[in-house]
């Protein structure tokens, strides 16, 4: 019967190998659920299912793609709304959300990724693995990802229970009280630091550029740890401003970079144009002819960033089969294969977007103007955001009112078209057919190389001001697609403000600004209002703007700065204490 039962379960894991194709490492079946003595075999001396056992725990791991109740998580900031006036995600736009209505509620699932974790842990080492250094790998991938799904809990609770290596069981009482925030910081750096010897280099040699892309390696580890630090120094968790803290973040992030600089590691900045999303014909209206070429270079380079299977930028992805998924939960309407325009980004966003020559569109000099809202812009606009005139599949997207991709116009609809005259451009390739989809790469990119230049020029400029280490990084992120260097001279204040612009231009719908806004203690001031958009008139052959409202926002500052403990555990741990004013 047991020999029966090890062929069963090779059959599983071959039916799922298969079935995610091989080049998706992400194992999908809930393996933790099998029999361990059948996992963990004594004579698996390749260690083929605890392999495939660990490689399950990867899909636990953030996948940033319309997770949110079939939204992108920034459908809950001032960078977009859903298009449906009823999808939650914008409740936390709206102050909507509670102990009970919590979109974004991943309590059990990253609490069920750290028992896979201890599971691993507890048995792993009765598999005999002859590969030299490949139980430690193991080992060491599984306690970096414990690391990853505790950080996910820390950053949306603050303080949360930290269970060690103990493997609850069904009828266990887990009564556990929630350990301090500071607490919970330095036991994600322990187990960080503890693993880091035995992750995987990401160098050539490693196969971190081929096979083994996807996995924990010692640069995700450092990245984890570079944005750990950062939420740990910034405003949200550090209220006496301790310099310390910021000069911990700084060294974080520039150990990778340093491990970058001297050949260590592959990864840098993508400046590949292999998937010509753009040429010169089909952008001509969006760029002077001096600057065309250029132009258009710095949106192929951008877009390619997240377009491509591999590329060195990315630190960390969760990795996929190629999918539809992206364009058709995103892309505009108005097209024959039926796109579903889920997620509009706001005229807030759009407006972050400084001209090509490096000004702010309220800049003297700009030369912007709402008669020609997209002309001559920071290439990133092209790459982010589907706008009116812009070019997709086989025509411009048409979003002024009674265009093909807004049919119903401004205040007309409550679903199936974009609420702010915006749809999203950014993860998709548009060089497939109008009339069907073509599984594409959209590998979630959880990190990559430009968050950390972001991160090490915003806490080395709170440590010690705007040195020239801080103007380099940020100058890097704009060289890439073409934009003027930062001006000389800024202060440290002046530095933050530009920090945090290039961070929201070039993060966007990466799951970083819902938590900047916050870390910052800003989220009281961007919600305090009305988030817009733009309606356009088409008369003849020429449509005019304006900007419009679309939807309220709500901040509650005394307590929305974390989320509620969701109401099931408050409810079953008598040992829970709920978040401030909830």
């Amino acid at each position: 019967m047991k020999n029966f039962n090890k062929i069963t379960l090779m059959y599983v894991l071959l039916a799922i190998l298969f079935a995610s194709g091989c080049k998706k490492m992400i194992e999908d079946g809930p393996l933790e659920n099998a029999n361990k003595d059948l996992v963990f075999d004594p004579t698996d001396s390749l260690g083929v299912y605890a392999e495939a056992f660990l490689n399950n725990t990867y899909s636990s791991l953030p996948n940033g793609f319309n997770r949110v109740s079939s939204n992108m998580l920034d459908a809950g900031t001032d960078d977009a709304i859903p298009s449906s006036t009823s999808a939650q995600v914008q409740f936390y736009s709206n102050g909507a959300f509670n102990q009970v209505a919590l979109p974004d509620n991943t309590w059990d699932a990253n609490y069920a990724g750290i028992r896979k974790v201890n599971i691993f842990l507890a048995n792993i080492d009765q598999v005999p693995i002859k590969t030299a250094g490949f139980k430690k790998r193991f080992k060491a991938e599984a306690r970096a990802l414990r690391a990853m799904f505790y950080f996910e809990l820390l950053k949306r609770w603050g303080g949360i229970p930290l269970i060690g290596n103990k493997v609850f069981e069904l009828n266990d009482q887990v009564n556990l009280p929630r350990n301090n925030y500071q607490d919970c910081v330095n036991y994600i750096l322990s187990e960080l630091d503890a693993a880091m010897p035995d992750l995987l280099s990401p160098n050539a040699t490693s196969g971190y550029t081929t096979i083994y892309f996807g996995r924990f390696t010692r640069g995700a580890a450092m990245a984890l740890k570079s944005r750990l630090l950062l939420y740990a120094a910034s405003p949200l968790n550090n209220t006496s401003n301790d310099a310390s803290k910021w000069t911990a973040a700084a060294l974080a992030s520039k150990a990778l970079m340093d491990s970058v600089t001297t050949g260590k590691f592959v990864y840098g900045l993508s400046t590949s144009t292999a998937t010509a999303h753009y040429t010169t014909s089909n952008m001509s209206a969006l760029a002077p002819a001096a600057s065309l070429t250029n132009y258009v270079a710095g949106v192929n380079k951008f877009l390619n960033v997240f377009s491509s299977r591999y590329n060195a930028e990315i630190i960390l992805p969760y990795l996929r089969a190629t999918t539809t998924d992206v364009e058709q939960n995103n892309e505009p309407v108005g097209y024959t294969r039926q796109g579903l325009g889920l997620t509009n980004p706001t005229q807030e966003l759009v407006d972050e977007f400084e001209t090509f020559a490096g000004k702010a569109i309220q800049e003297s000099g700009s030369g912007y103007t709402l008669t020609a809202p997209y002309y001559n812009r920071d290439p990133r606009l092209a790459g982010t955001v589907s706008f009116d005139g812009l070019f997709w599949l086989n025509r411009n997207v048409q979003t002024y009112d009674g265009g093909k991709d807004r049919p119903k116009g401004y205040g007309n609809a409550v679903s199936d078209e974009t609420r702010t005259g915006y749809y999203l451009r950014k993860f998709m390739t548009g060089t497939t057919s109008e009339s069907s989809y073509t599984a594409q790469n959209h590998n979630f990119p959880i990190f990559r190389y430009a968050e950390i230049l972001l991160n090490f020029a915003e806490a080395q400029n709170e440590a010690v001001g705007p040195d020239a280490d801080v103007y380099k990084s940020i100058n890097a992120i704009r060289a890439r697609v073409n934009m003027p260097a930062l001006p000389t001279g800024l202060n440290q204040q002046q530095m933050r403000e530009r920090i945090r612009h290039e961070r929201r231009v070039e993060m966007a719908f990466e799951e970083q600004r819902f938590w900047d806004i916050r870390r910052w203690k800003i989220a009281e001031n961007v919600f305090n209002g009305t988030l817009h958009g733009i309606k356009g008139t088409l008369n003849g052959n020429t449509v005019t703007y304006s900007i419009v409202t679309a939807a309220p926002t709500k901040f509650e500052a005394a307590k929305m700065y974390h989320y509620p403990i969701p109401f099931k555990e408050m409810a079953s741990n008598s040992n829970m204490v709920q978040n401030p004013n909830w």
